[in-house]
């Protein structure tokens, strides 16, 4: 296969912004949740073999791992899986830990009882690339799972505030917030997959005293945060862009002033492949 060499200059771009920041800390602050989550509604158990793409720091292959199945935890960034197999929860655990890009992944068709990604692989720039990806691995019969940030929601929209902010994606590039719509998901599978169950629900988040605390913890440790900001900074508009994300913060905050709480809603798709 020849190699792209517009595709490997954006994939350096994209596991670089991953490595930026301490995405493992804003996992720890108030991410933990999502990974049993979609190991939960995957139904995995003991034996089956299973794959995390786009796995991070590891947090629903953990989980995985931790009834009994053998799981590949899969990630562009290495950065963060070295992160994710230093947790100590991790140690003992049936669990590789595998550098791989979700649209080329280096596993053989029909290999892996489930599938599944915890907000991952809607982060790959070629979505149909990416899902023919899942699709290609899983057995027949088996399981993908992915959940999603939805587009609506408080995630997708902190990206259509930083939009302007951004240099224009490449040609091609979709954005990640597409995953959590329903017809995108379907779109993109078409009837390849059976849908089990689709359900959106909600990341509850009070770790933060202030909204502008959660802006401030974005624009420290998230690496498209990171990489906006330091667009805005080039173009001389960092402080348009920090008065941005505290406006936007204060708008979604949920709680009082005293005690911010923010609700973030995602897609829980999971389907049978036929």
């Amino acid at each position: 296969m020849a190699v792209d060499v517009q595709d490997t200059q954006l994939k350096t771009k994209h596991r670089a912004m991953w490595a930026s920041g301490d995405y493992p800390k804003m996992v720890s602050t108030f991410l933990l949740p999502l990974g049993p989550r979609l190991v939960e509604a995957c139904g995995i158990q003991a034996g089956q073999r299973v794959l995390d793409v786009a796995a991070g720091t590891g947090n629903a292959s953990i989980p995985a791992a931790q009834t009994g199945a053998s799981v590949v935890a899969s990630d562009l960034t290495p950065e963060l899986l070295e992160a994710g197999a230093a947790r100590p929860e991790a140690q003992g655990l049936d669990l590789e830990w595998v550098t791989a890009d979700a649209e080329r992944l280096p596993f053989e068709d029909a290999s892996f009882d489930v599938v599944m990604s915890s907000i991952g692989v809607m982060f790959a720039p070629h979505h149909q690339a990416a899902a023919d990806e899942l699709v290609r691995v899983c057995k027949p019969g088996g399981t993908i799972g992915v959940l999603s940030w939805t587009r609506d929601g408080m995630l997708g929209q902190l990206f259509a505030t930083m939009k302007p902010f951004m240099p224009p994606p490449p040609p091609g590039a979709q954005p990640p917030p597409l995953w959590g719509t329903e017809e995108h998901f379907a779109g993109l599978f078409g009837n390849r997959v059976e849908i089990r169950s689709q359900r959106r629900e909600v990341l509850e988040i009070d770790a933060f005293t202030r909204a502008q605390d959660y802006g401030v913890h974005f624009r420290s440790f998230y690496g498209p945060s990171i990489s906006a900001r330091a667009n805005a900074e080039k173009e001389g508009r960092a402080e348009e862009f920090d008065a941005a994300i505290d406006a936007f913060c204060e708008e979604w905050n949920r709680g009082t002033a005293e005690q911010a709480r923010f609700e973030k809603e995602y897609l829980l798709t999971v389907a049978t492949r036929r």
